[in-house]
């Protein structure tokens, strides 16, 4: 695993991203960046939901805030870029930008804990475990 510092993919929008006027409809780009969270997480060798000593973890949203910048239309190739902003014991803030070429499009924040999410039991949080917040560092950190 390389540091990243901020981990970036790409998407082609789609047209059923887009509204009657043409443009991405702003709740498209929640999933946008949501899904630019579920690669960072494979990148670094976990998931959205994995096995931890015995239990299943996962990531549920505690926040989310987007900005819309400018329009996206259908075609468009966009950049989706995530940062750790805030990397807590039990808690991550991730930044993000979506851009096409040099406009941003949007900015956005999404705030998840981390927590045992095993069937038929309650929620809880818990501390992030080492071995994740050890990789989620050491990408952050960047070149």
């Amino acid at each position: 695993m390389e540091p990243v510092s901020t981990y970036t993919t790409t998407r082609r929008v789609e047209f059923s991203d887009t509204d009657l006027a043409g443009i991405v409809h702003f709740s498209k780009f929640n999933l946008y960046m949501e899904s630019v969270e579920h690669e960072f997480l494979r990148h670094i060798g976990t998931s959205v939901v994995t096995e931890y000593n015995g239990d299943r973890i996962g990531w549920p949203r505690m926040s989310a805030s987007c900005k819309f910048k400018a329009p996206a239309f259908f075609q468009d190739e966009l950049t989706i870029a995530l940062r750790v902003k805030r990397k807590g014991n039990k808690s991550l803030t991730y930044a993000h930008t979506i851009t096409r070429d040099n406009t941003l499009i949007a900015e956005g924040e999404i705030g998840v804990a981390c927590v045992v999410c095993n069937p038929g039991e309650e929620m809880r949080a818990i501390p992030i475990p080492p071995e994740i917040g050890e990789r989620i560092r050491e990408a952050s950190e960047g070149p």
